[in-house]
């Protein structure tokens, strides 16, 4: 069982109190974490606010060489920090091994931005009143920089917070999951050592009410939050007066046009999709929507590949689908799911439980006020849906409060450019499944999934401001 102390100002305290951490899998004790309170909080808003100068003044390349070390170190402690992730997260081993290959690539994309930092010249004379002057455009940091994240990525979202923070220049105290605080505190510590100003990072485990007085503080100039869309949209309440992005839930859906490819091809994709990590993704795929002559194939297909998915022990590294985060999780779908089936819809596989561990789940005929179709999931479950027509399924994604991501198989370019142009997401992702993302770019959604972008350059742009300066060509003696 490992202690963990709370990271404060990059340095390590105890907390007055300490939570226990289980393992979703089999319930036993994995950690005991030290938790923030009121006065580890203030604490390490102080020493924020004092960082705010030290780190605007640090030159980008230094910087980017810190963000480049701390890749090295993260590297170097893959399989550790990957054991962590099956333990506290319950993540399968063979994706936790990815997540840590991903948390390296979110840290040296972030220093490649610190890298390519610009001033633009602008010529003001386009109009009398410019005449003779000059401006140059720079971006500054924000300030303290407030970070919440979310217990199913604990590792490579946490370095999509951390990351970009340094390379702007931004002092950055953040709150991890309860369920999972570990990796964080491991982020921040490697970032330390790494050659990050102590002052300039806290990692503090605490309750969320505990963390509001943080949020809420004059000093924080930016809170950056990735979890579920009740809190989040509360969070921008309380942050009225601040910069808040969101990143926030989905109901991911997918279209399988008729020419969308080979039906055994596209099961195992959508179900990897669908069902990799139990379904505990915002674009993990939940709604399945394929045209009507090639509906009945890829419904066999996709029944037989969830009933043949690795389920089970996430410490096993063929398993893909482990336990939800707690048993009640496991048992709220257990309800969604019986409560589907009593309003008409079809359980197209074997339904299985074992504590938290649930196999995965194929419904057809879900009706689309139900929270199976409308609501996020978050569990290794999939509804089908046969449609007549491309727009007809466009629609049906569209019928949705959520927008992050929407996968569609098809070999029509033109089909391609009507999603891109018709689909209210932040992003659609052709010939591949909505759960594909490549940490570079440009992700966040639109409606009732957030807004503002994660990625480096973009969460730098975010975590920064445009300040001009005007030269005026002295007048002549």
């Amino acid at each position: 069982m490992r202690e963990e102390g709370l990271l404060l100002a990059g340095e390590k305290r105890q907390g007055d109190t300490a939570k226990t951490v289980r393992s979703p899998f089999h319930g036993r004790v994995v950690a005991q974490v030290a938790q923030a309170g009121p006065e580890e909080l203030d604490l390490a808003l102080a020493a924020a606010r004092e960082a705010r100068t030290q780190m605007a003044s640090l030159p980008s390349h230094r910087r980017a060489a810190i963000l480049e070390q701390a890749a090295a170190m993260v590297k170097a402690q893959r399989e550790a920090l990957a054991q962590v992730l099956v333990e506290e997260a319950g993540k399968p081993l063979a994706l936790a091994r990815i997540e840590a290959d991903r948390c390296v690539e979110t840290f040296l994309e972030s220093a490649r931005v610190a890298r390519t930092s610009e001033t633009k010249l602008l010529d003001l004379g386009a109009f009398p009143s410019g005449e003779g002057r000059w401006g140059l455009l720079r971006r500054v940091p924000v300030g303290v920089v407030a970070g919440i994240t979310p217990f199913n990525f604990p590792l490579n979202l946490v370095a999509h917070k951390l990351g970009p923070a340094v390379a702007a220049g931004c002092p950055i105290i953040l709150k991890p999951a309860s369920q999972t605080p570990s990796p964080a505190l491991h982020l921040g510590r490697i970032l330390v050592a790494a050659g990050l100003p102590p002052a300039a990072i806290s990692v503090l485990p605490c309750p969320g009410s505990a963390f509001q007085p943080t949020v809420t503080a004059r000093e924080v100039r930016l809170v950056t939050f990735t979890g579920s869309a009740a809190v989040g949209w509360n969070l921008k309440k309380l942050c009225w007066d601040k910069r808040v992005t969101l990143e926030l839930g989905g109901n991911a859906a997918v279209i399988v046009d008729e020419d969308g490819g080979d039906v055994q091809v596209l099961a195992q994709r959508i179900a990897l999709g669908a069902f990799g990590y139990a379904g505990q993704s915002c674009i993990s795929v939940q709604r399945v929507l394929v045209a009507r002559r090639m509906y009945h194939t890829l419904r066999d297909a996709l029944v037989a590949a969830a009933e043949h998915f690795a389920t089970g022990d996430p410490g096993n590294s063929e398993v893909l689908c482990g336990p939800m985060i707690t048993r009640e999780d496991a048992s709220r779908i257990e309800g969604w799911i019986a409560s589907a089936r009593s309003r008409g819809a079809t359980l197209l596989t074997a339904w299985r439980r074992d504590g938290s561990v649930v196999w995965p789940q194929l419904l057809e005929n879900v009706p689309h006020d139900h929270p199976l179709w409308c609501e996020e999931a978050f569990a290794p479950v999939a509804v089908l849906e046969p449609f007549d027509t491309f727009g007809e399924a466009i629609a049906k994604v569209n019928d949705s409060r959520f927008g992050l991501q929407c996968g569609v198989f098809t070999r029509d370019v033109g089909k391609i450019q009507q999603a891109w142009e018709s689909i209210e997401v932040g992003a659609v992702i052709a010939n591949d499944i909505p759960s594909w993302r490549t940490d570079p770019m440009p992700y966040g959604g639109v409606k009732q999934s957030g807004f503002g972008r994660e990625g480096p350059a973009w969460a730098v742009e975010e975590m920064t401001e445009l300040r001009f300066l005007v030269l005026t060509r002295p007048k002549a003696p």
